[in-house]
């Protein structure tokens, strides 16, 4: 009988008195719980500058761990060189090369000189990629997506921002990697000099990276040949408010002078929806409907606030969207089976516009 009722057995030989005073307690841990995680924690966040950035850049969480970056062929990577450039703010970044498929078994690239002449010859269109928040440029699935570059044929160069993989630590802001990020565009633009087409793909985190990166060189008159956005936002505040682990906050009053202003005021903000005005080559926009990380949503709202800007010509931006069914998510939408003639479309439309 006391099974069945568990609560009357285990109370009913206390006095009420004892059992009001254990109701009391169990409703001041609650209270005092509540005010704790929706109170305390929020303020410390809002005045923390130390811990938005941390939030936000994640570059604590190195995965995979205990990577050689020196010898990428550890991690699968075939044809690849690592090297390091110093930028013009004196951060030593790391990168990789990675040669197209039909460059493997060439035996006689195998110095750095080698390998930079085949950028400097390069026929074959060439991929930057900027990484998103945490991990490296080493990542199960970013390794994924330069072995797909490297299917198409395609020369690839990655790296990590300051503070990421095996990139010096320095002050992390926006400001920052963006201007990491500018100084390896420019490094590879200045390499090719027009000889192959240069595509940014940037993915969430790096999407805003590389929006801000395209805004700054457009005013320079200077821009790739085309621009891949996978998984983006259109500015973090939105991201912010739409994250997941924001949603438990998101019923506080003060949620939006706690969490979003501070971001705000210590410039962490990477509006693309604003600075993708300025970017004058063509933009594909790819997004899974199930990512649950950066919501679809937010990247429709970057491609209406780009197509406003740039009005509705399929010449300058484009979005693909992608399924729920596939399940890919946030990360894998380099397994999407149309993703290689998505991919091939765009640069032979680029590279045919460009000629004609």
């Amino acid at each position: 009988m006391c099974n069945n009722y568990y609560l009357n057995c285990k109370y009913m030989h206390q006095s009420p008195i004892q059992l009001i005073r254990y109701l009391f307690w169990i409703m001041k841990v609650s209270i005092i719980t509540y005010l704790i995680i929706f109170g305390l924690l929020p303020i410390i966040f809002h005045y923390s500058y130390t811990i938005q950035k941390k939030i936000l850049f994640l570059n604590f969480v190195q995965w995979p761990l205990n990577v050689d970056f020196s010898k990428p062929e550890l991690v699968g990577m075939k044809g690849t060189r690592n090297f390091y450039l110093q930028t013009d703010q004196q951060v030593k970044i790391g990168l990789w090369q990675i040669l197209p498929q039909s460059l493997l078994n060439d035996s006689i690239i195998t110095t750095d000189d080698d390998y930079e002449t085949m950028l400097k010859n390069a026929k074959r269109p060439i991929f930057l990629y900027m990484h998103g928040n945490s991990g490296n440029r080493a990542s199960n699935h970013r390794l994924e997506l330069y072995k797909l570059f490297q299917s198409l044929d395609y020369h690839v160069v990655c790296f990590d921002y300051r503070g990421y993989g095996d990139s010096e630590e320095a002050e992390l802001s926006e400001i920052g990697v963006v201007s990491d990020s500018k100084y390896v565009l420019e490094w590879l633009l200045k390499i090719v000099n027009g000889t192959a087409p240069v595509f940014v793909w940037g993915h969430s985190l790096g999407t805003g990276v590389s929006v801000h990166v395209l805004a700054l060189l457009a005013t320079e008159k200077v821009q790739p040949a085309g621009l891949f956005l996978e998984s983006p936002f259109n500015n973090i505040a939105d991201e912010l408010s739409e994250h997941p682990l924001s949603q438990i906050f998101k019923h506080l009053p003060w949620f939006h002078w706690v969490i979003v202003e501070p971001f705000y005021d210590n410039y962490l903000r990477f509006e693309s929806d604003k600075h993708i005005e300025k970017i004058q080559c063509p933009i594909m926009i790819l997004h899974a409907e199930d990512d649950n990380i950066v919501p679809f949503a937010l990247g429709e709202k970057l491609f209406k606030a780009a197509i406003n800007y740039h009005g509705n010509d399929t010449n300058r931006v484009q979005m693909t969207r992608i399924d729920a069914t596939h399940g890919f998510g946030h990360k894998y939408i380099c397994r999407y089976k149309n993703l290689p003639n998505i991919i091939k479309s765009f640069v032979h439309e680029v590279r045919k516009n460009q000629t004609d």
